[in-house]
């Protein structure tokens, strides 16, 4: 089954300084800035929600197939996708920009000071979902705008069920789009920080937007998972991590992990727990495609965890 996943490919340019921020701004002179952190060391991550929720995806054994628009400075990252048996066709490469790409900076307190260019990931409208031939479901994911107001439109013009997953693009939509994106989706993914942002914007309780959807599904971090459906709330435990390396991309893990369970037709506590699962995985690793598994070794976990089998 299909999985059409709509949304960025970035490069993730990791730095820390080795020493904190506060000991070299002058507080008194912020309107002057002018300051330079050495960062000694520095990673480069494959990133961007599609690429993240294709490679989670992929990894529960499920059926991605991410759309976005990259630079053309791609090679490596399209490299790192075909070792992974990732589907690329729908990757569209934008002649004379950059893949996106975030630069982040971080201290010994951990502050961030993060630089992010969009690139590429502006021309995201020239793709249509009607490319992706069959699909079971999909979602739009954080993207260029324009890109996720289109493709919103055309899965609900096509009838194809999709998650609407705002993520840090939350910012660019007012009230009526918000609506709109609520109003075109079947199941709406956020954390509880975007949640309360999407009521204070548009005036709506979690009672009303879940009425609209199929299901609501509101993350909070290491406190589980809500999912509002049927005029009720299912409580989703926190899986348990066995390290706390680096939150980045759980986000994107959780979603795959909702993703492969509306596929396989899951009820919402299994589908909910085997999202929980996936941030827990995720978290145990820096980076936000660095963690590996095989299915069995999944499902193992799974029953540990919450005391069922889960069929992979």
């Amino acid at each position: 089954m299909t999985v059409l996943i709509c949304g960025s490919f970035a490069f993730d340019n990791i730095m820390v300084f080795k020493d904190r921020f506060k000991n070299h701004i002058l507080p008194d002179k912020v309107h002057i800035l002018n300051v330079c952190f050495l960062a000694p060391e520095m990673r480069r991550e494959f990133g961007g929600c599609a690429g993240n929720i294709a490679y989670n995806l992929q990894l529960l054994g499920g059926n991605p197939l991410p759309m976005g628009t990259v630079g053309e400075d791609f090679d490596a990252y399209a490299q790192w996708m075909d070792r992974h048996g990732i589907d690329r066709r729908l990757v569209t490469v934008v002649e004379n920009t950059f893949t996106a790409r975030a630069f982040v900076t971080t201290d010994m307190d951990d502050n961030q000071i993060t630089a992010f260019h969009p690139g590429a990931m502006e021309f995201a409208h020239r793709n249509q979902v009607d490319q992706a031939g069959k699909v079971a479901l999909g979602i739009v994911s954080p993207d260029g705008r324009e890109g996720m107001l289109q493709h919103a439109e055309q899965f609900a013009a096509a009838e194809i069920p999709f998650i609407f997953d705002p993520g840090q693009g939350l910012p660019m939509f007012n009230a009526d789009e918000l609506k709109r994106f609520i109003s075109q989706a079947t199941w709406l993914a956020v954390n509880d920080y975007e949640w309360q942002l999407i009521k204070d914007r548009t005036g709506l309780s979690v009672e009303q937007v879940a009425a609209e959807l199929e299901a609501l599904i509101i993350t909070r971090g290491g406190e589980g998972s809500y999912i509002h459906t049927g005029g009720r709330r299912i409580d989703i435990p926190a899986a348990q991590a066995r390290e706390l390396n680096d939150p980045t991309g759980c986000g994107d893990a959780y979603r795959a992990g909702l993703l492969f369970g509306l596929s396989k037709g899951y009820d919402w506590e299994k589908t909910g727990r085997i999202a929980s699962l996936m941030g827990a995985f995720k978290i145990e690793h820096h980076g936000t495609q660095n963690h590996h598994f095989d299915p069995p070794t999944f499902a193992e976990r799974f029953q540990r965890e919450f005391g069922f089998a889960l069929e992979v």
